[in-house]
């Protein structure tokens, strides 16, 4: 049976710890809504939030058990040109600037009045979400992805969640996504610092270092016999969690486990959905329209096998985010007449991941640290170099899939020595002293007390592994990479190691036994996506409006052009484009023209 569900108040909300409800409470209820967002991410949050501040009730649908979606996953960075922060401590940026550096990302998608509505509106939507919600950022230090690029700058751009306390989530915090297991230790996130990770990494060396980590660790224990999970959360987990207690201030339904599977259309509009939950399908229906914030399609196997090469050959993607980003908004879009256009060079955020067996399954590590470090190469199957592997995990992506073009498969292999991996790790391989034989014993780990026996074991070629490493070491002695120009850029050095000079970026791989992983490609969400107005609407293939239909976060095209300039160059414009469309639905909604005036060519596409 199928069951209608209205909202014309907000009592539902309100008893049930201001946040998630389940929907055996809702069938009896008479709801009526104005907004329907589905998905729980920074883009379905933001849109919410920003609706309802604006008068208008809204409901949040959420397919899996957490709420939370890739945000809760991430770094919780967001590039927001000329932001607050950088301004409060002085840092100069200009929008001419950010436009060059923008216009020279994109190149050939460059989308102008994109660009000019990311610009004008995020750091506005910085400005509402600190002032009138429980978000907050603070500044970080990280340059530009490109910083030598027409444009680009060494600081300023990319803020980060402020860490929190999800107790201060009541009940709901058991609903929040957690963390990447992977990159915790113990269930215990790390600030996104170089200075927190110093500690963890000297804490044998150092007294101050031991007792810092020493305090982390009880605390943390503390946690986790309390609550069964650790409670100060940072990153993106920091993020999902503040943009959550917003939602859950403002009384905003969250319904987990609620499937969407169609879109309800009347008289040419969206006007509601319909979804699946515990096996009783069930109708919502809101008077200004439906926003799809699902996460995008990094999931969607049969889509993806069209798309990316190394899956057409029969290779792996092996991607970190949640296992419900199957691409739900896409294709309930594409039934009604909306667009996926499949025009990046690169379809998604491109992240090196390597596969930690645990029991008869396996965890996704994302490498998001090694490589930077001074002592670890990253060669090919054919024992080679090819790329500078401290570039960012977008770059090294794309570098990667240009390098095994003609292989078999589309992978790398870290490498190392007994001293590097000692005072860095390898992979989800933890520092000195931590144990590595279980790894090895797993076969995650390879070891080789010489590089010919670790390229037999790896399934590398010996001989130019060895004089790859030979050459490399040649130049690494002084700190020098003239092959790759490893370290040449700010960025380069930000997660080096600042005391191995003269190149924070180079040291040789010279000390047996030696190490290495096998690194696949993965992404952290998908560029392509929907046909958008800069406002939201969804688009035919003649360019035409869907009334009723908006799409955020990764169900929309990505403004960046399938580039990667920055860290937080995806959350950055997700927050900022919710914030954007949900002023353009309260404001149509309440009897005025929306936001689209200044931005009339706003077609995110490119022909």
């Amino acid at each position: 049976m199928i069951a209608s569900v209205y909202e014309n108040n907000e009592t539902l909300a309100k008893s049930h710890l201001h946040g998630v409800v389940s929907m055996h409470d809702a069938l009896d209820q008479h709801i009526d809504c104005d907004l329907i967002v589905v998905g729980s991410g920074a883009g379905g949050f933001s849109t919410a939030i920003t609706a309802k501040k604006q008068g208008l009730k809204v409901v949040v649908l959420e397919k899996d058990t957490v709420f939370g979606g890739t945000t809760a996953l991430s770094g919780g960075v967001l590039w927001i040109p000329n932001n607050p922060h950088a301004k409060q401590n002085g840092i100069q940026d200009s929008r001419q600037a950010a436009t060059t550096y923008l216009k020279h990302e994109t190149q050939d998608f460059y989308n102008p009045q994109a660009v000019d509505a990311f610009l004008d509106y995020g750091p506005k939507m910085i400005d509402f979400f600190e002032k009138e919600t429980s978000v907050k950022f603070i500044p970080t230090l990280y340059p530009d992805y490109h910083p030598d690029a027409p444009g680009g700058v060494e600081v300023g751009r990319s803020i980060l969640a402020a860490p929190f306390d999800i107790r201060g989530l009541g009940e709901n915090m058991k609903c929040l996504r957690p963390p990447l297991h992977t990159i915790t230790f113990i269930g215990m996130m790390f600030n996104s610092s170089n200075a927190d990770l110093k500690h963890f990494f000297n804490a044998t060396k150092s007294f101050t270092s031991f007792m810092y980590v020493a305090k982390r660790l009880a605390i943390h224990i503390k946690e986790l016999a309390f609550y069964g999970r650790g409670t100060n959360v940072t990153s993106g987990n920091a993020l999902a969690a503040r943009l959550a207690k917003s939602a859950f201030d403002l009384n905003i339904p969250i319904y987990t486990s609620t499937a969407v599977q169609k879109l309800l259309e009347q008289a040419g509009k969206v006007v509601g959905v319909e979804a699946l939950k515990d096996g009783k399908v069930l109708k919502f229906k809101a008077k200004h329209g439906v926003v799809l914030a699902c996460g995008g399609f990094s999931h969607d196997i049969a889509r993806l096998k069209t798309i990316y090469t190394h899956l057409k050959s029969g290779g792996e993607h092996i991607s970190p985010v949640p296992k419900t980003n199957t691409g739900d908004g896409c294709r309930m879009a594409e039934q009604i007449g909306g667009v996926v256009d499949i025009q990046y060079h690169n379809a998604a955020a491109w992240m090196p991941v390597s596969k930690v067996p645990i029991g008869n399954d396996y965890g996704v590590f994302p490498h998001l640290l090694d490589r930077y470090k001074p002592g670890i190469i990253g060669v090919l199957k054919n024992g080679k170099r090819f790329t500078n592997e401290s570039n960012s995990y977008h770059d090294v992506g794309a570098d990667l899939f240009r390098a095994c073009e003609e292989m078999s498969e589309t992978a790398m292999w870290l490498i190392c020595d007994q001293k590097t991996i000692s005072k860095y790790g390898l992979g989800y391989a933890k520092p000195a002293p931590m144990p590595l034989s279980g790894l090895i014993k797993n076969g995650y780990l390879i070891k080789g007390n010489s590089l010919e026996e670790l390229a037999r074991n790896a399934g590398i070629d010996a001989q130019n592994l060895q004089t790859t490493i030979f050459e490399y070491n040649k130049h690494a002695v002084n700190g020098e990479d003239p092959a790759f120009q490893r370290g040449s850029t700010a960025f380069n050095r930000y997660l080096a190691d600042p005391e191995n000079q003269p190149n924070p970026c180079v040291a040789p791989v010279s000390t047996g036994p030696f190490y290495a992983v096998k690194v696949f490609m993965g992404d952290l969400g998908t560029f392509d996506g929907l046909r958008t107005a800069v406002t939201g609407e969804v688009l035919t293939g003649q360019n035409q409006k869907i009334a009723g239909l908006y799409a955020v976060g990764n169900d929309r095209a990505s403004m960046m052009g399938g580039n990667y300039p920055g860290a937080g160059i995806t959350l950055g414009p997700i927050m900022t484009f919710g914030y954007l469309t949900g002023l353009h639905i309260a404001d149509l909604a309440n009897g005025g023209k929306g936001l689209a005036q200044p931005y009339q060519e706003e077609i995110q596409h490119v022909s």
